[in-house]
């Protein structure tokens, strides 16, 4: 079935933050904290600074071809790690932690909206090539966001029998419960058994998890030339030493960004915090945060503590157990790919406008920062049902109770709003307040008084003409109720609850394809998909 764009502006859903909104509506207060406008000359812009940046392009092939040693490599996939070694092949990146089956559908649209970047940059600019890159955040520790989904509204949680550290280096043992309840649901549906094929592939014959992500992900994207690069590397962190070093030893990236904060947040919520420092130490099934005291530098919930000497020569021996936390990670990010521009959601936008400053101290160029794209999907079967309800796209964007307070006033046969009328006594008391403070100022005020007591039972009078009306109406309350749960989950953005597996069970790899034809590249808007019906 084909599907009917519909392009909002972020504003207009009511489900972004301020700073996200004034950030794509380039708001002057939000000027200093970002390089690059989301253009066509920002990108130009921000391309001519990575040309005069030297990145170790060996080194990091060399990682690449270590990660996609023994799994069937894709040709487009081939062909854009073999471009990384040309000094005119840059990238596009977006990242994520690797969260289970890939966790929210917004996991699949940053990918391809990643995607679709780099084909319309290499349009754009075919001198030029460009590499859509996923980054996995495979050191990040907090299992209990990365270690759950919600299959029709229900929270399945990982059991994973007691491990700890980096979600990426555990093992998929324990998943076959989850597994098992994804093939009973699932494997019913047109291309549900080919789903829990995919998934056992990748989740039951991978020795952790962020190999299990690493497979899925090529076997989904492969196709579309999507570059997979795991961070957690020997080679590309060595490239940090310094960096690492000095947030060791003189706490310079805290110190750096806490001038940035503190003036963002005169105007803006503060969206990450540095620590004096900013690394962990990261070692079998431990990531500890590491804290100077006095001399000694102690990593958090061990035993563990190195001398100023020792933690030095650790860094240097094995810097692959040093691990960056929110403030260094895109730094470290920036540092091992020639990228130009960043693809990332509302939360990771609003941290990197903290981060200028720290890229400009390191002389580390930053990138366009690009808000991924966003979609509501809207299936025949509801967008049926919106119909018959006079329900437009806009419309379901609005609070549930909002929502059926305007359906009862366009449906009822009584007129319900007294608009009209409490516009005329409003205009009364206003004349009459005109009038007696020509006479006496102090009078206006008495008039001011009469008008709040004499309004004040006419809305109460309209709320309870509502009531009484909505009652007659019971059943389209009903409808709307469960056309805003299946729409807006758990009262949010389907996009922040569903999981992809029910839209591939039902509709296979040509899901993936719908998402990827109607990806924006540049526009900086919210997609509101709506099928087709027969």
């Amino acid at each position: 079935m084909d599907w009917i764009p519909t392009h909002l502006s972020y504003r207009q859903t009511g489900y972004f933050s301020k700073i996200i909104t004034d950030y794509v509506g380039q708001a002057p207060a939000l000027a200093p904290y970002y390089a690059h406008a989301v253009s066509l000359e920002g990108m130009q812009a921000s391309l001519q600074a990575r040309q005069r940046s030297i990145v170790q392009r060996e080194v990091l092939v060399g990682a690449l071809r270590e990660q996609y040693a023994g799994v069937p490599v894709s040709a487009a996939v081939e062909k854009n790690i073999e471009a990384l070694l040309q000094d005119n092949t840059f990238t596009v990146c977006t990242a994520h932690q690797p969260a289970l089956f890939t966790g929210t559908l917004y996991f699949i649209y940053k990918i391809l909206h990643t995607v679709r970047l780099a084909e319309s940059l290499s349009a754009q600019w075919r001198q030029y090539r460009f590499v859509p890159v996923f980054y996995m955040g495979s050191e990040d520790a907090d299992l209990e966001e990365l270690g759950k989904i919600y299959l029709d509204n229900e929270k399945l949680v990982w059991d994973a029998a007691g491990q700890t550290g980096a979600v990426g280096r555990m093992r998929p043992k324990g998943l076959e419960k989850i597994l098992n309840r994804i093939e009973g649901e699932l494997s019913v549906l047109p291309f549900g058994a080919e789903l829990v094929r995919l998934l056992k592939a990748a989740y039951l014959d991978s020795p952790d998890i962020q190999t299990a992500t690493f497979r899925l992900l090529h076997n989904l994207f492969a196709d579309y030339g999507l570059v997979i690069l795991i961070p957690d590397h020997t080679g590309l962190k060595r490239l940090m030493i310094p960096i690492f070093e000095e947030d060791l030893l003189q706490q310079t990236p805290s110190k750096v960004v806490d001038q940035s904060i503190e003036a963002l947040s005169q105007h803006y919520k503060v969206q990450a915090n540095p620590r004096p420092i900013n690394l962990f130490y990261l070692k079998d099934d431990l990531r500890g945060r590491i804290e100077r005291v006095g001399d000694v530098y102690k990593v958090h919930d061990s035993t563990l503590t190195f001398t100023q000497t020792e933690i030095i020569d650790e860094l240097h021996r094995y810097p692959e157990r040093f691990s960056p936390n929110v403030i260094l990670r895109g730094l470290f990010q920036e540092t091992i790919l020639p990228n130009i521009a960043f693809i990332g959601g509302g939360g990771e936008t609003a941290y990197w406008l903290e981060l200028r400053s720290l890229f400009e101290h390191y002389s580390v160029p930053f990138p366009v920062l690009v808000l991924r794209n966003s979609f509501l999907l809207i299936t025949a079967e509801w967008s049926q049902k919106m119909k018959r309800a006079d329900l437009s796209v806009t419309d379901i964007f609005m609070r549930e109770d909002e929502l059926t307070n305007e359906l009862v006033k366009k449906q009822s046969q009584h007129q319900l709003g007294l608009d009209g009328e409490i516009g005329t006594l409003q205009a009364y008391y206003d004349r009459i307040k005109g009038l007696a403070s020509s006479v006496d100022p102090t009078l206006g005020q008495h008039v001011a008084a009469l008008s709040v007591k004499a309004l004040g039972p006419v809305r109460e009078l309209e709320k309870k003409l509502l009531k009484a009306e909505k009652r007659k109406f019971a059943d389209l309350q009903r409808q709307i109720h469960h056309l805003k749960s299946a729409l807006f989950p758990l009262n949010g953005l389907q996009e922040r609850i569903d999981n992809f597996m029910p839209w591939y069970a039902q509709r296979g790899r040509q899901f993936i394809a719908d998402i990827y034809a109607h990806s924006l590249s540049l526009e900086q808007k919210f997609v509101v998909l709506t099928e087709k019906a027969d």
